[in-house]
């Protein structure tokens, strides 16, 4: 897998126009409604986007396959239709089959998390989405969390940033865990009486990270985390986390 480069594993045509159609009206139309049946949703921070200039790298923690449509649906629509998310390359493009339907329905690229590292080779799709105007979700775990809290952050999300001159924007999501954790590849309700609950689940957005040189990546890591600790959840200190690149992941 390593052999092939990930700019030939990005699906560029889940970027065209009848793509973002596609995938609007599945997100909104058809997965939004089943994640309400689930779910009780409240999206805070909305009010950074004004005056906000695109693209932007966010980067938000991880815990639930849930995080990317639901991160995706909160973003306001000009934002969502021209935004991508960093997905691993070594589990979803490992396979067309899983690669084509993630890049079109969630508008996935690749990305990756074997320790290459954030050269040229492995970040020219990114730096051609970027310079064409599109914004960047990636999670700065790296990996799902697998109870729930934040791990060590890796700094590949500040460095990118740092590198195209962008803002980086912290998002924090809370109670996917709940809805659907590793291992499970459907959403759940919490029981309750006489009939079960929806979970409560929250998505805000931070004030946007003015862009700074590479060599400050972990003070950028340092206010991430400041940020999700602010937002309630438990966080391992910015001086421990890894210099890697961050990415979606099993």
């Amino acid at each position: 897998m390593g052999e092939r480069s990930l700019e030939a594993l990005d699906v560029t045509w889940a970027r065209t126009a009848p793509a973002r159609v596609l995938r609007e009206s599945v997100l909104m139309g058809l997965l939004g409604p089943a994640m309400d049946f689930y779910t009780r949703r409240t999206v805070l921070g909305l009010d950074h986007f004004q005056g906000l200039k695109a693209p932007v790298v966010f980067v938000a923690n991880h815990s639930s396959h849930m995080d990317t449509p639901a991160i995706l649906r909160a973003l306001p629509h000009a934002w969502r239709r021209r935004t991508v998310v960093a997905a691993a390359e070594d589990y979803f493009y490992a396979k067309r089959r899983l690669a084509y339907p993630v890049s079109v329905f969630f508008s996935t690229v690749p990305m990756a998390r074997d320790g290459r590292g954030l050269d040229s080779k492995t970040t020219a799709h990114l730096d051609r989405v970027m310079r064409n105007g599109w914004s960047l979700v990636m999670f700065a775990e790296g990996t799902r969390s697998r109870d729930g809290s934040i791990g060590r952050l890796r700094s590949g999300a500040a460095v990118l940033a740092a590198q195209h001159d962008l803002p980086l924007m912290p998002i924090h999501v809370s109670g996917t865990h709940e809805v659907m954790p590793v291992g499970r590849y459907w959403m759940k309700r919490r029981p309750g009486k006489p009939l079960p609950k929806r979970h409560p689940i929250e998505i805000r957005f931070g004030a946007p990270i003015p862009p700074q040189g590479v060599e400050r990546r972990s003070e950028v890591m340092e206010r991430v985390r400041a940020f999700f600790e602010q937002a309630g959840a438990k966080t391992t200190p910015a001086e421990r986390s890894s210099e890697l690149a961050g990415a979606t992941a099993p």
